[in-house]
């Protein structure tokens, strides 16, 4: 059997919602998703396993319809859901009265429930959440049936608040794979047999890294497991060094420079290091505009030259500061001292005194 594992797809977040690019992105999470199912058809998968937060909110109809159509056009194809804790299946939702395709098993009840696919010889367990929070160990104690189907366990949570997962319990469970959803990083916790894929797609400026789907064949009750990279874009930090020669402009272009070494399609936290020259200030609205930009940090010191200021500004305020820090190492307090003093003393704001 050759299956596909996801999670956290969050259809309906606006990722970046005040960027310019918000609504794309928002699009581009639909697109991600009905690539990644038409690639179980490419790929002659079996099962597809959903491990809850399709959605990033409780779906209307709508939005179930859209996903229903997507899943049912795929007939040979059987995928199995959970609800998580962003779209959990509450009481009174669209969930409760969907009738999915043939082919869609979601397993909307809050206790335990398992679904048998016959064809594939296998049994899938799981339940919804009801509620955003659940802070029970609710997966310790769960076993499948006795018998020679392949035993999935789908299951969502794995912090304080959602379900909290213990690697012990799940390897003494029996079950022969256990997909895990919530965790937005890919993430071992059993090799082979219990597994984060991570979020589908990035949602926030802290998901970097890749993102995308597992791939499992099982071999008997062995599972061999590999990631496919699926999202358009991701978030990069990136931090560019600054020196004495650059102008606002240069460094403008040292980050378009730096933007496209890593991705043009990737989204961006820049940190400006390094030593500038004390008379430029970095337009860091200006260097937002070299991409796909969150925000730009500027982290640059100016470059003081001590002993050419000491001797421009001997016998003044600003040679006797510099003068109160000679004869000692100094400490990074001192240091930081040191600069914003001088930095204060050579703006226009301060007038040099004898």
């Amino acid at each position: 059997m050759k299956f596909i594992h996801m999670a956290d797809v969050h259809l309906g977040c606006e990722p970046d919602g005040r960027s310019e690019w918000a609504q794309e992105r928002r699009r581009e999470l639909w697109e991600t998703f009905r690539d990644s199912v038409a690639d179980a058809d490419r790929m002659k998968a079996d099962l597809v396993l959903i491990a809850g937060d399709l959605f990033h909110r409780t779906p209307d109809a709508e939005q179930l319809r859209e996903v229903n159509y997507l899943m049912g056009s795929y007939p040979e194809i059987c995928f199995a859901l959970i609800a998580g804790n962003h779209d959990c299946c509450s009481p009174g939702s669209a969930w409760e009265s969907f009738e999915f395709a043939p082919n869609v098993a979601f397993l909307s009840d809050h206790k335990t429930e398992c679904i048998r696919f016959p064809s594939l010889s296998c049994e899938v367990y799981g339940f919804s959440y009801d509620r955003s929070q659940i802070p029970q160990n609710r997966y310790d104690g769960l076993y499948p049936g006795k018998n020679d189907f392949f035993h999935i366990l789908l299951a969502h949570g794995g912090d304080r608040d959602h379900i909290p997962v213990n690697p012990h319990k799940l390897a003494s469970s029996g079950f022969d794979y256990i997909a895990l959803g919530h965790i937005h990083k890919p993430t071992v916790v059993l090799p082979g047999r219990a597994l984060y894929p991570g979020a589908l797609s990035p949602i926030d400026a802290g998901d970097e890294g890749p993102h995308g789907y597992l791939v499992g064949e099982t071999h008997g009750t062995q599972v061999e497991v590999h990631f496919v990279r699926k999202a358009l874009r991701e978030y990069v930090s990136a931090v560019v060094e600054a020196d004495e020669s650059d102008t606002v402009f240069s460094m403008r272009d040292r980050v378009q420079a730096a933007i496209a070494d890593r991705g043009k399609e990737n989204i961006y936290r820049i940190t400006i290091s390094g030593q500038r020259n004390p008379a430029v200030e970095f337009d860091t609205e200006l260097i937002r505009s070299a991409g796909m930009i969150l925000d730009v940090r500027d982290e640059s010191v100016p470059a003081f030259h001590l002993e050419e200021l000491k001797e421009q500004y001997r016998g003044t305020l600003t040679g006797r500061y510099i003068e109160s820090f000679e004869g000692r190492p100094l400490d990074p307090v001192e240091e930081k001292a040191l600069r914003y003093g001088l930095e204060a003393l050579l703006s226009d704001r301060v007038r040099q005194q004898v």
